[in-house]
């Protein structure tokens, strides 16, 4: 099934959906379009603006409601899950380096070449993990993120997935970013390109982001090149001032230029 017409299929109501007889048909096409890359759930404008695929994440939600949860015999021990989104399989042609010890990624994502899985380690339906990144030991690539080239997510980072409502672009981190380890990114959070966010920090779409450079305060988005530590900032009120409360309040303390890479720059913001 062409992209055009499986793109056609999903863009009616869902309940038309459920009904139609072709819709195993579809969805094999879809977790096919998905692990190629010919269909995303979310992209990027000529201008640098993210948007996402609604039809691509309505497909995805088809899939669940159309089918059963059933043993999924595996190793070291079975597992009970939807029939749709079975685990991915690879081939040494796919160049993906898929480390033992416990890992899963579901069918639906797309893995680039060069991409490696250290242990465990999880990747969601719809996600999207371009060339050369590393998903290191207990991190998350959650239902429809986005990630980009050459991106390092460190130990225990949780990119969370944005499936519903199906018009919400999802989390996404561009080329060369360095995600640090335990970092938290949810609800739509973008970090462009060789961003660098130290370990620690958590990100959502109302986290006021301080860019202690340029004397701002930013949401949902970490510019090109920031770097990024966590800080905090005295909670308000009477009762919090009397017991010395406060708030979570990351901080930019420098860019990145072009000599420097993020391991050092990072080094040198944390001193």
């Amino acid at each position: 099934m062409r992209i055009e017409s499986l793109q056609t299929f999903y863009q009616r109501e869902m309940a038309a959906i459920l009904a139609d007889p072709d819709l195993a048909e579809a969805h094999a096409a879809l977790l096919l379009a998905l692990e190629l890359g010919s269909a995303r759930a979310a992209q990027r404008d000529a201008g640098g603006n993210w948007y996402a695929n609604p039809w691509v994440k309505t497909a995805i939600l088809a899939g669940f409601r159309s089918t059963h949860t059933a043993l999924v015999p595996g190793w070291p021990s079975p597992a009970y899950d939807r029939t749709a989104f079975p685990p991915r399989s690879f081939s040494l042609a796919d160049g993906v380096r898929m480390v033992p010890g416990g890992s899963s990624v579901r069918r639906g994502s797309f893995l680039g070449a060069g991409v490696v899985i250290m242990p465990p380690a999880y990747v969601n339906v719809g996600a999207f993990v371009d060339e050369g990144t590393m998903v290191d030991s207990h991190a998350l690539v959650g239902s429809c993120a986005q990630i980009g080239k050459r991106v390092h997510l460190s130990a225990a980072a949780q990119v969370g997935g944005v499936l519903e409502p199906a018009g919400a672009v999802p989390v996404v981190v561009e080329d060369d970013a360095f995600v640090g380890g335990l970092v938290g990114l949810f609800e739509g959070v973008i970090v462009r390109r060789r961003a660098v966010l130290a370990p620690g920090v958590v990100l959502s779409a109302s986290t006021r982001i301080y860019d202690l450079v340029n004397g701002r305060e930013l949401t949902r988005e970490v510019p090109e090149g920031a770097v990024v530590v966590p800080g905090t900032r005295p909670a308000s009120g009477a009762y919090a001032k009397a017991a010395g409360l406060s708030l979570a309040a990351p901080c930019i303390v420098k860019y990145r230029d072009g000599g420097t890479d993020a391991a050092t720059t990072l080094e040198e913001a944390l001193r």
